[in-house]
């Protein structure tokens, strides 16, 4: 008999992040030997954030063209025009009281600075309350712009 909830299907991350900080350690701890694959994995992130630049500027065009087809296929325009409005709205009104008011009152509660007058503040905070790894580039580029924190930090 197998026992219940020994195997988990998916990734082990936990190895994964661990390998990674453990090969980071040992890297550094070589010195000058160790630099040859620093700087690979350096490049290979410039790289991969090359890469996921691309990704985010063309996927709306891609999308664009899956909703178009959609809106092809319906029978009444009008219905979705009018829920379309509405959820568009919706979702800006939403981004007005969260981008205008809660995040300005995190970065005060935070700082106990006015969080308009710092040009970079809002750029900071906006990026980082986003899950999705996609916007880690323009997060990175905005931090070490406006922000002026160092390349090794971002």
């Amino acid at each position: 008999q197998i026992p219940v909830g020994t195997e988990i299907e998916g990734m082990n991350i936990l190895g994964l992040v661990l390998f990674a900080l453990v090969l980071g350690v040992a890297l550094k701890k070589l010195g000058p030997e160790g630099e040859d694959l620093i700087r690979f994995f350096n490049s290979f992130n410039e790289a991969t954030m090359v890469l996921v630049t691309w990704i985010m500027w063309y996927v709306p065009i891609g999308i664009m063209f899956l909703v178009g087809s959609k809106i092809v296929e319906m029978e009444d325009i009008v219905l979705l025009v009018t829920s379309l409005g509405k959820y568009i709205f919706a979702s800006i009104l939403g981004h007005v009281i969260h981008g205008g008011i809660i995040l300005p009152l995190i970065y005060f509660a935070a700082t106990r600075q006015n969080p308009y007058q710092h040009p970079g503040a809002l750029c900071f905070i906006s990026p980082c309350s986003v899950s999705s790894s996609a916007t880690l580039p323009s997060m990175i580029k905005c931090i070490e712009e406006n922000n002026r924190v160092d390349k090794r930090i971002s």
